[in-house]
């Protein structure tokens, strides 16, 4: 590929992103007949040019711009490689990677569609491979992992310069070894998966342990089911 990316530049310079607070979805105002959002973050969102579709441009809030220089260095380090984006350059407003085709874990869940175990351990491979070029492999799980051909692809590695695990990829793969059966090839409704979001999102506050978490969400849920099981029993019976 050669530096044609450029010709989006018109487009993306009518795009303006607005981060919010509480570490909330950035804002866009603007719009552009020639792009189409395929991505929302909390410092950036992502577009799709119509007429070099094979891109992804990653357009950066105002306030948010230092670190569109540090991603950039990260997809430097990482190379060429199966498991990222690659990445053809940057401006001072947004980065150039490629357009990666795919479903995100999140979506498989909520669509029933089936995530199978060679994913699981791609990922792995990619956090060792991450590891092994001085990168720490942060900010992993299920809206920036993607079902590729039945492979992982890995889409955001903005937090992989920052120190320290946040440990969210360690806690999806346990829910995953331990727990995905119950839920493998089930579509799951979308205020389930966001009430789980929330709480987990919450857990250091209420829950001393990750598999304290675990055994609340599974009571909740059995509750929730055998309630929604009762009800439609009363409708069926009072028709």
């Amino acid at each position: 590929m050669t530096t044609n990316w450029r010709k989006a530049g018109e487009a993306l310079r009518k795009i303006e992103v607005e981060s919010t607070s509480q570490n909330q979805p950035v804002l866009i105002r603007g719009t552009s007949d020639e792009l189409k959002c395929i991505g929302i973050g909390t410092d950036a969102a992502v577009f799709q040019h119509v007429d070099i579709p094979e891109y992804a441009f990653k357009l950066y809030a105002k306030d948010k711009m230092h670190k569109l220089s540090v991603e950039e260095a990260i997809y430097q380090q990482l190379g060429e490689n199966q498991f990222f984006p690659t990445c053809y350059g940057a401006t001072e407003q947004y980065l150039v990677i490629s357009y990666e085709e795919g479903i995100t874990l999140f979506d498989c869940i909520l669509q029933g569609v089936y995530i199978p175990k060679e994913v699981i351990a791609e990922v792995e491979e990619a956090r060792d491979y991450v590891r092994q070029l001085g990168l720490n492999p942060r900010d992993i799980h299920t809206k920036n992992i993607l079902l590729q051909n039945g492979r992982a692809k890995i889409i955001d590695v903005s937090e992989y310069s920052q120190a320290g695990n946040d440990f969210r990829w360690e806690h999806l793969k346990k829910a995953y070894d331990e727990h995905y059966h119950l839920i493998a090839n089930k579509p799951i409704p979308f205020w389930v998966v966001e009430t789980v979001r929330k709480w987990y999102n919450q857990r250091s506050r209420n829950y001393p342990t990750f598999d304290e978490f675990v055994g609340a969400v599974l009571k909740w849920t059995t509750f929730s089911k055998q309630n929604l099981s009762n009800k439609e029993e009363k409708d069926s019976d009072s028709k």
